[in-house]
């Protein structure tokens, strides 16, 4: 199961933050779901909420831990009766692939 998920077909997924240089971070309490987006998964597609881009990735990770954490966490004890937390972080930079990944920018806010 592992495996399957490590490298699927496509993984759909968002991002906690996007740089205006382009790089994609994505924070994880578990980390399952970062193989695939770093590179495992054939085809990749972040749907990003507009309020997500920051101009560079020091902003990006000070977004993940005062934004984005304490709503995740809030989030986890309400459903899973434990805390959340930032224990793994995926920075991409550049996709050697082309054409694997694409990014959907939404106009919109979604997510946090």
């Amino acid at each position: 199961m592992r495996r399957l998920a490590a490298s699927p077909e496509f993984v759909v997924n968002s991002v906690a933050a996007v740089t205006e240089t382009g790089s994609l971070v994505l924070a994880s309490g578990s980390g399952s779901q970062l193989p695939a987006n770093a590179g495992g998964a054939a085809h990749a597609v972040w749907i990003v909420g507009a309020q997500k881009v920051v101009p560079d990735l020091s902003t990006a990770l000070r977004r993940i831990e005062e934004h984005a954490l304490p709503l995740e966490n809030a989030r986890a004890q309400a459903v899973y009766g434990m805390p959340s937390a930032v224990n793994r972080l995926l920075i991409l930079n550049a996709e050697p692939r082309p054409g694997r990944g694409t990014v959907l920018l939404l106009r919109e806010a979604i997510g946090y």
